[in-house]
């Protein structure tokens, strides 16, 4: 069963869900591209890593109580290996995954894209940080820069022109251009837009329907299993939203009931 949305699934949004959200999206996004882009160009996938450290030094605590001996070891048979607290590692390797768009002829990195993860948009995360950094790379470069924000929650790209309301923003920023570039403010209610990735010139703009490769890593990864449609969505929605999401999945026979 497809998503009840018409755009972005505001339930896809979940934390716990979107590493694998994320991943799915950007192999539907080059599979599509790619279609536009042969034979001259290439669409590959390209991952950074970081590390998520906590506030001390990674390492393992030993917790164990005081251990005066004689110098003499226990023998007794049934003494039984008692446990002891220690507190593990809690630093998180994260990996994250990008297109990038080559030109067969020299391997050129023509366009990079990135969809966002949640750690992208925490102020001062590393993950953040990492983004950050790779996004100033690429637009001190003559790579063209696409983002794709399908998240409500977090730090947003600055504009220096208002925009729409919006939920959600994809945004091009072609090397010859800069500052300049286009945005797409999107609507929950809205389907996600065609966004043209820019090529090398005179090349035209490849396609990009970001809708149909939603749909399509929607339906590979079957999210309409386990996704509970009866109950809100783990990032809330604004009272608007939520009325119109209710409505909406009612409509679909997904909600029942005067409470849903």
């Amino acid at each position: 069963m497809p998503s009840p949305f018409p755009g972005m699934d505001p339930y896809l949004e979940d934390p716990g869900l979107w590493a694998d959200v994320h991943l799915g999206l950007i192999c539907t996004c080059r599979e599509l591209l790619n279609r536009h882009l042969l034979p001259k160009y290439v669409g590959r996938l390209q991952e950074r890593d970081y590390v998520e450290y906590e506030d001390d030094p990674a390492r393992v605590e030993l917790v164990v109580p005081d251990r005066k001996t004689t110098g003499k070891h226990q023998t007794t048979p049934d003494i039984v290996a008692e446990p002891v607290g220690v507190i593990f590692e809690n630093n998180l390797e994260r990996r994250e995954s990008w297109i990038e768009v080559l030109a067969v002829d020299t391997r050129d990195v023509v366009s990079v894209i990135e969809i966002l993860s949640p750690s992208n948009k925490v102020k001062g995360a590393a993950g953040r940080e990492s983004f950050l950094q790779k996004r100033r790379e690429i637009l001190s470069s003559n790579t063209h820069w696409i983002e794709i924000d399908l998240l409500r929650t977090g730090e947003r790209q600055p504009f220096d022109e208002h925009i729409p309301d919006h939920e959600y923003v994809a945004s091009v920023v072609p090397a010859g251009q800069r500052p300049t570039g286009l945005a797409w403010p999107i609507r929950l209610t809205q389907r996600l837009p065609v966004v043209g990735i820019p090529l090398r010139k005179p090349d035209a703009d490849a396609p990009l329907d970001l809708q149909a490769a939603l749909t399509l890593a929607y339906d590979r990864a079957a999210y309409d299993m386990t996704v509970d449609y009866t109950r809100p969505p783990k990032v809330p929605l604004s009272p608007d939203l939520a009325a119109w999401a209710d409505q909406l999945l009612r409509e679909k026979g997904l909600r029942k009931g005067v409470d849903g």
